[in-house]
């Protein structure tokens, strides 16, 4: 009996055994070897996460970072947490509650307005959005046709989220939009990885919202855009979300996705193929309370950093240029006379020899890190303060064209450095037909510049002079010359540009209508001292003059030197030269305004300024009348190179009623200094001629 009850005994306790074996091992299969994402039983899941890639630095030639990031936080929801949390629609609503007590904004693309009366928004999106939200409206609640109206269709969602019915329809509205974000990133609606809640988070903000401990809700580090310079904002551009149409181009490049900051204007829209990283995406593995069990980029989707880019733009000789344009029209403006009304310009400044942009400025300008909380008061200010002028506005260029109508006389054979002109103070010659124009001297003065070349023409700004000479000639040689030293033509500069136009007649049958469209002589005439129709921006004018001093070689104008890598060890990209039109100069030509060019200096309107300076300079003043009005003052125009005898750098100073042209040769006087090193100042106290 005691065998038996021994043996009993085992028995039982091997069975006892094998069951708690067969149970443990079952449980093991259950909740590791068969662990599913569809099972009611998951214990943890596997998200993937974009990480954002930095953006590339942009830099001045010298190396100066002007634009780089800054390290920020977002914060980043994971779904499968927040929506196996209790009390989920209760979670979201104290945190779009605190966001809106703090006025921060988060991203929420539901396509329904966020106030009464509801309303779709769904041309606001792309295509690849309007298309997730038919998917999300198919897989709700077992599907929604999708002619619902936007009541209808929020009404029928309350009750898909059982959201309580004390709620407000903007309280469900609100919390329904992150529900619908949050569906989006569950199933096969879309490829979209974990939600961004929102960018860029102040600690202040930060630590009010983490506070309310809402699941799955967790920070991760980014980068913003921070500028190191409040100079060169028209050049240097902004960054912010793809709008509808930039997503449809966007999209077929595998490294961009919708919520993708991109170059919206400026040099970081023009180099947005070097700029932009590839995001990288991480893998990771959480508990249903957010507890992290493993994390690790899928292979070769680290993130990789954008390139960085360096410009032309020398920072010295930006910040040159912007603070004495905005010196001078302070003075101007304080002066009450002549240019007081001046409202705005721009300085463009090139290597002669390469196209090189070494400053663009345009006045009035802004401050690119305050320019979305300056925005509504920069848009409406009437100065136009976000208007670049450098490259989009059209001037005529006055007397500042003439070296043009010198060589265009010389090619028709009519002129050389032998030929004079006897100034007698009004062209009078088509007297009979209604028509006749003053020099200035005679309109000033009562007095003429008596009998004199075309050098001399030059260095007093002889308007009598180059009437005769735009008379005698014909039209085809004065816009072949305009066009062949870049006038009205595309610089080729990497940023959005106004072309202009010559006069000619082409043109003012574009502009006009009637008999105001048909050319006459007397438009050939005025327009030999650059008015008429000619209209060209401040860039155009400095490619011009760098063509001048180049003999006829016009380069392509750029603002990209190279391109460097992300960790800035290698050279991904070298920028060379361009030629883009060459024309054939006479020795005759070539000497009569380089000489001309060299007295407007020495002798003529712009010596008071460049008589006893170190460097010789090669320089033309214009004086332009505008639009604005017979109470307006003058336009001013200023074009120089440098050196004489071996050219390096053009400079062009444009002034919108700023009075004279010889009062734009002191910010060019400015810049040289910087890059000459040179510390001479001069005053400005000369005027020059105009058409009257």
């Amino acid at each position: 009996m005691e065998r038996l009850s021994r043996g009993r005994a085992l028995l039982f306790l091997g069975a006892f055994f094998a069951l708690v074996l067969f149970f443990g091992l079952r449980l093991y299969a259950i909740q590791v070897v068969e662990a599913d994402t569809s099972s009611s039983n998951i214990k943890t899941y596997t998200t993937l996460t974009t990480v954002k890639a930095a953006r590339g630095d942009i830099l001045d030639c010298n190396g100066n970072v002007l634009v780089t990031n800054r390290a920020s936080y977002d914060l980043v929801f994971n779904h499968y947490v927040i929506l196996s949390a209790t009390g989920t629609s209760e979670y979201l609503l104290a945190l779009v509650e605190r966001c809106q007590e703090l006025g921060v904004e988060y991203i929420d693309h539901f396509p329904i307005s966020t106030e009464l009366p509801f309303t779709y928004t769904l041309s606001d999106y792309s295509s690849s959005w309007q298309n997730y939200f038919q998917a999300y409206l198919a897989e709700i609640g077992g599907g929604l046709d999708s002619d619902i109206s936007a009541p209808l269709l929020m009404k029928k969602l309350r009750d898909v989220y059982d959201l309580p019915e004390e709620w407000t329809d903007e309280q469900a509205r609100a919390v329904i939009g992150i529900y619908y974000e949050l569906k989006l990133r569950q199933g096969s609606i879309s490829n979209l990885s974990n939600y961004v809640f929102m960018e860029d988070v102040s600690a202040t903000d930060l630590a009010s919202i983490l506070e309310l401990n809402v699941p799955g809700l967790t920070t991760e580090s980014s980068t913003v855009r921070e500028y190191n310079t409040e100079y060169a904002a028209h050049i240097l551009g902004y960054c912010s979300a793809m709008t509808a149409e930039q997503w449809e181009y966007y999209s077929q490049f595998d490294n961009y996705s919708m919520d993708n900051l991109v170059g919206q204007t400026g040099l970081e829209a023009a180099f947005e193929e070097y700029l932009h990283g590839t995001d990288g995406i991480r893998c990771d593995t959480v508990t249903a309370d957010g507890t992290l069990i493993e994390s690790y980029y899928l292979d070769g989707y680290e993130p990789q950093a954008g390139s960085n880019v360096e410009l032309t733009i020398d920072l010295n000789l930006q910040i040159t240029a912007e603070d004495a344009m905005a010196s001078l029209f302070a003075e101007l403006q304080a002066s009450g006379g002549d240019g007081s009304d001046v409202q705005g310009g721009a300085v463009v400044v090139m290597e002669v020899k390469t196209g090189k942009i070494l400053a663009c400025a345009s006045y009035p300008t802004y401050n690119l890190a305050t320019f979305r909380e300056d925005y509504e008061e920069l848009s409406t200010d009437s100065s136009a303060p976000l208007y670049n002028r450098a490259l989009m506005a059209t001037y005529p260029p006055g007397s500042t064209y003439k070296m043009s109508m010198v060589i265009a006389g010389n090619a028709a054979g009519y002129l050389s450095s032998s030929t004079e002109i006897t100034d007698l103070g009004i062209f009078s010659k088509y007297a009979d037909s209604g028509f006749t124009a003053n020099c200035l001297q005679w309109t000033n003065y009562h007095s003429t510049h008596g009998t004199i070349n075309a050098m001399q023409a030059l260095s007093v700004s002889c308007n009598y002079f180059f009437y005769v000479v735009g008379d005698s000639i014909s039209l085809s040689y004065i816009d072949d010359t305009a066009k062949g030293l870049g006038l009205g033509e595309s610089t080729g500069v990497e940023l959005s540009e106004s072309t202009g136009h010559r006069a000619n007649a082409e043109t003012k049958a574009l502009l006009y209508t009637g008999d105001q469209a048909s050319w006459y002589q007397a438009d050939q005439i005025v327009a030999s001292i650059g008015q008429s129709d000619n209209l060209f921006t401040p860039l155009q004018l400095c490619v011009y003059v760098s063509t001048l001093a180049n003999r006829g070689v016009r380069y392509r104008a750029t603002f990209l030197n190279q391109v460097v890598s992300s960790d800035y060890t290698y050279l991904e990209l070298t920028n060379t030269p361009e030629i883009l039109s060459t024309m054939t100069i006479s020795d005759d030509a070539y000497y009569m305004y380089t000489t001309g060019m060299r007295m407007v200096a020495t002798e003529g309107t712009a010596k008071s300024v460049f008589a006893n300076y170190p460097i010789a300079v090669a320089c033309k003043t214009g004086t332009a009348q505008n639009g604005y009005g017979t109470d307006a003052s003058d336009n001013g125009a200023f074009v120089c190179y440098a050196p004489y005898d071996d050219p390096e750098i053009a400079i062009c100073v444009y002034g919108e009623r700023a009075g004279h042209g010889s009062y734009m040769a002191s910010i060019a006087k400015e810049i040289l200094d910087t890059y000459f090193d040179d510390p001479e100042v001069s005053e400005v106290t000369t005027i020059e001629n105009q058409l009257s």
